[in-house]
């Protein structure tokens, strides 16, 4: 089912539970190349979050502030970007231009992300498109202007949301994750994959 929410494109249910599970072994790979690390905000609040990334660019913020970077905070570079994550990218882009990074973020019980846009990359031509896994995520979406009016939906394992024209710039987050409502991940929690083209 696909459905639209001040501009985000949702497509529900877009992964069945066979492509989710073979996704998560795809990914123990990336992470096994690249792992988690704990980010910190410029002003050295840690992130509940952990995250990764596969591709060309990783997305990394640290005391020297936030950034696309051609290595892992441990010096080696990303691993690639799996055929089944591009896959998904090339089903509901749009577009024949390949993502440079696949972010992969784990919330873990009791982690967020607050409001925010991707505004790091070097235009805003192309979409961006997140893929959920594991635990569901309540995705708040406002405009293009920090405050105001927001909507909320729980996203489930196997959800992709694609962020294009007008929702593009436009501030979203996650406010809470459902943990253990999942029984993917074997630990529990939530991962998100967001696909960005970077250059």
């Amino acid at each position: 089912m696909q459905m639209s929410i001040a501009g985000f494109e949702i497509h529900k249910g877009l992964l069945d539970r066979t492509a989710c599970e073979e996704l998560v072994q795809d990914l123990r790979d990336v992470v096994r190349q690249a792992p988690f690390f704990e980010p910190v905000t410029p002003r050295g609040k840690p992130m509940s979050v952990r995250m990764t990334a596969a591709g060309q660019y990783g997305w990394i913020t640290d005391r020297a502030g936030y950034r696309y970077s051609k290595t892992h905070p441990a010096g080696m570079s990303w691993p690639p970007i799996p055929e089944s994550v591009l896959q998904i990218w090339r089903g509901v882009s749009g577009t024949d231009r390949v993502p440079e990074c696949c972010l992969i973020n784990y919330y873990g019980e009791g982690a967020r992300m607050g409001m925010h846009q991707d505004k790091d990359e070097a235009g805003f031509d192309w979409p961006v498109v997140s893929v959920s896994l594991g635990d569901d995520g309540l995705f708040r979406m406002g405009g293009v202007e920090r405050g105001g009016k927001t909507q909320s939906v729980w996203l489930e394992s196997g959800d992709v949301v694609v962020m294009g024209g007008a929702a593009r710039l436009a501030h979203h987050g996650v406010d809470r994750i459902r943990f253990g409502s999942s029984s993917l991940l074997e630990n529990n929690g939530r991962l998100n994959l967001t696909l960005r083209v970077v250059t």
